[in-house]
């Protein structure tokens, strides 16, 4: 009778703790550096990339000079919230004929906007106030600050 009743304690305990592992969920895409090779800068269009690795789901604010491709990952555990642990972001960058100016890939890192990879022809780089609002969303804005009691 006792080693039922201990398994059924073990039983319950491992039913318990299965419910707070973590879950993981991606949304959004990033193309992979090889998906990215037929791109080259300075000589393919905006036409090229959208063959090669499909058009973005978020392109510039005012003008259609930049695509950006943004991917998140976000981890849950238990009945917490679900917390972005990760994102990327690939912006490319196009001149006023269309061409490929510049390809760039930024992450997180402690809360900040790194830059993964670059591929320039400028020194100047266009698109940097998009990733930086797009970025600095994250962990700034609650519940608690837009509902007000």
């Amino acid at each position: 009778m006792k080693t039922r009743f201990a398994q059924l304690v073990m039983a319950g305990c491992i039913v318990l703790l299965s419910g707070c592992s973590a879950i993981y969920r991606n949304h959004g895409y990033v193309p992979t550096d090889v998906e990215l090779e037929p791109v080259k800068v300075g000589v393919s269009t905006q036409q090229d990339v959208a063959s090669a690795i499909g058009r973005p789901s978020a392109a510039g604010l005012l003008n259609d000079d930049g695509w950006y491709y943004v991917q998140s990952r976000f981890e849950q555990v238990g009945p917490k919230a679900p917390e972005e642990i990760d994102r990327q972001v690939l912006a490319i960058t196009f001149d006023k004929r269309g061409v490929v100016e510049n390809i760039e890939r930024f992450g997180l890192a402690d809360g900040r906007v790194v830059a993964l990879s670059r591929r320039v022809t400028e020194t100047n780089i266009k698109g940097v106030g998009f990733l930086n609002q797009l970025f600095s969303s994250v962990g700034r804005l609650r519940a608690k600050d837009i509902i007000k009691e």
